[in-house]
Parts: structure tokens; C-alpha cells; sequence
């Protein structure tokens, strides 16, 4: 029987570590994750019992002990990283040194015959054409501290060549470790408990995927890398490059009392702006199984459960 890859999951134990991870050990994987667990949540507890599964406390900067951890992986999953603009704003030193520095320091520490499977945000779009599809080729153009980290971890992970790049749109669903301050969970939040939204700049637009289809999309790269290698691809839904404005009306569906207004004065600090072609994966075979109205009454049920905001980054 041929020996099981070997994965390290930096930040393994973060949103999407926590649905990834148990999904690449259903898969046949053994898993290494390697987390600071600074959210104080045991996201994992249901994967201890299996014997591929191994877990290490640590910081995904700490050279020696990233050496300790690559010798015997066939695969580096660097989801470590201070994510959202606000976080990064909270502490930006913590944030080129986990998002960016430690992606540079990690491609100089690999063999050239271990991958690199590197997840970034196609936030790094930034503001798009008016009606213009963002494809792999338009240029990036970040607008925020967390964007810019990302696209340079993006650039040297590319640059060391044996990678994949996943530019990720805006996540939902629900996870064993929740973030309620990405878009689509924290409208669906305020239509079941608030029953209203107040919205700034109603008119921008971005694309959006089910937290289980990024740990598709990983799945996908791992079972077909060589010939997806070396390329960035973006991972959305192509039916869901939605405006607030509209998200709001397809949450109004299955909420039909939600009122959501919008303010005349005032803005958005996140000012990202762009819709997404995602035609590229979906040519290697890659189509997402969960749609938004998926995500929308999965959230809903998660939201029965869910009654405080404990499970933000900021």
C-alpha cells in the first residue's frame, strides 16, 4: 500500500483549517497542523482520535521549529495569517510578519520537490472595471494592508515555482471555528436577530464561496497538481457576484422579514469592489456543490445556536 502524503496545515485550526483539515483526513491524508490557538478555541477536538492526525502549538514564524515540521511533509498549506482589513489594522507588524514573512521564510526552508498550496484573497483586486470580469490576468491592485501581504506571499510562493495559488472569494458557512464578521455570515446574523441592516456603498460588488468548496478547491489541487501548478486560479461562485444590495435580497428569501435600508451619508472602510471570473479552475474540472441560498439556510440553522459575537476576529 503506497504511503499516505504527509500535509503541515499552518494555522490549521482557524475557519477554514477546521472544516479543511477533517476533510483532507476523510480524504487519506495524515495531517500536521501547527497553530498559536490565540482564538482559544479547540476547533479540532474531533479529529484527536484519528491516528493521522497530529497537532502542534507554535508560531508559524518560528524558524527552527518550521524546519522541525517540513522534514517529512510532502505538502505545506500556509493558512496562517491575520485575516480581514480590520484585524490587519489592529496589528501590522503581526500582519506582514504572519501573512507575508513567514510565507517568504517557509519557500526558502522547502525542497524543491515538496508543494506549496497557498490560499490568498482575491481581494487583491481591489477595485475593478465597471462590468469587467477579474481574471487571473488583470493586474492586482490591493487597497488594504491585508490585500497587499497576501498578493506578496502570493508572488513568492509563485516565484519558488511546485505551488498552487487559491485567490479565495469572500467566504461563508458555518465551521467548528465561526467568524461572524465575513459579509455573508454577518448579513444572514443581523437578518435573523436584528431583522435589519443599515448599508454603506450598497453598489459594491464581490463573489462569494461555501467555506466546503475551498476545502474542495484544495482537495481538487492536491489530486491534480501537476497540472494545475505554478498558476494562480481564482475560487467562487460564478453565479454569486452579487452587490450588498442584492445579497440582501436573496437573504430576504428565506428571511422575508428582514428590512435592509440604505444610508445616505457615511461610508464603507472596506472599499473593495470588483466582480470575479472564476472560469479558470472550473476548466480543470472544478465546480462548487454548495450554492448561496446552501449557505444562506445552513447559517440561518447555525444561528439557533449562535447568539453572540464571540466568534469574530475583531
Amino acid at each position: 500500500m503506497a504511503e499516505k502524503q504527509h500535509i503541515l496545515v499552518t494555522g490549521g485550526a482557524g475557519y477554514l483549517g477546521s472544516i479543511m483539515v477533517p476533510a483532507f483526513l476523510d480524504a487519506g491524508y495524515r495531517v500536521t497542523v501547527l497553530d498559536n490557538f490565540m482564538f482559544k478555541q479547540n476547533p479540532l477536538a474531533h479529529v484527536c482520535a484519528n491516528p493521522d492526525f497530529n497537532v502542534v502549538r507554535g508560531d508559524a514564524r518560528d524558524e527552527g521549529l518550521i524546519k522541525s515540521l517540513i522534514k517529512d511533509v510532502d505538502v505545506v498549506i500556509p493558512l496562517a495569517a491575520l485575516v480581514g482589513a480590520p484585524l490587519c489594522n489592529n496589528d501590522q507588524i503581526g500582519t506582514v510578519t504572519i501573512n507575508r514573512d513567514a510565507v517568504i521564510m517557509l519557500t526558502k526552508q522547502l525542497s524543491a520537490d515538496q508543494r506549496i498550496l497557498m490560499p490568498i484573497t482575491n481581494s487583491g483586486y481591489g477595485i475593478g472595471e465597471k462590468g469587467k470580469f477579474c481574471t487571473e490576468e488583470t493586474p492586482l491592485r490591493p487597497i488594504s494592508l491585508y490585500g497587499t501581504t497576501k498578493v506578496e506571499a502570493e508572488a513568492a510562493a509563485l516565484e519558488r515555482g511546485n505551488a498552487i495559488s487559491f485567490r479565495l472569494a469572500t467566504v461563508f458557512g458555518m465551521a467548528p471555528r465561526f467568524r461572524l464578521d465575513l459579509l455573508v455570515n454577518d448579513f444572514v446574523y443581523r437578518a435573523v436577530n436584528d431583522r435589519a441592516v443599515v448599508l454603506f456603498e450598497a453598489d459594491f460588488k464581490r463573489n462569494y464561496i461555501h467555506i466546503r468548496d475551498v476545502a474542495n478547491a484544495f482537495l481538487h489541487g492536491l489530486a491534480n497538481f501537476e497540472t494545475m501548478k505554478n498558476e494562480p486560479y481564482n475560487v467562487g461562485l460564478s453565479d454569486a457576484n452579487l452587490s450588498k444590495r442584492e445579497l440582501c435580497e436573496k437573504i430576504r428569501e428565506h428571511v422575508p422579514e428582514f428590512v435592509f435600508m440604505e444610508a445616505p451619508i457615511g461610508e464603507d472602510p472596506d472599499k473593495r469592489d470588483y466582480i470575479v471570473s472564476n472560469e479558470k479552475i472550473e476548466a480543470t474540472g472544478f465546480m462548487p456543490a454548495h450554492s448561496l441560498d446552501d449557505g444562506i439556510r445552513e447559517l440561518i440553522k447555525g444561528y439557533t445556536m449562535v447568539k453572540n459575537s464571540m466568534y469574530g476576529n475583531v
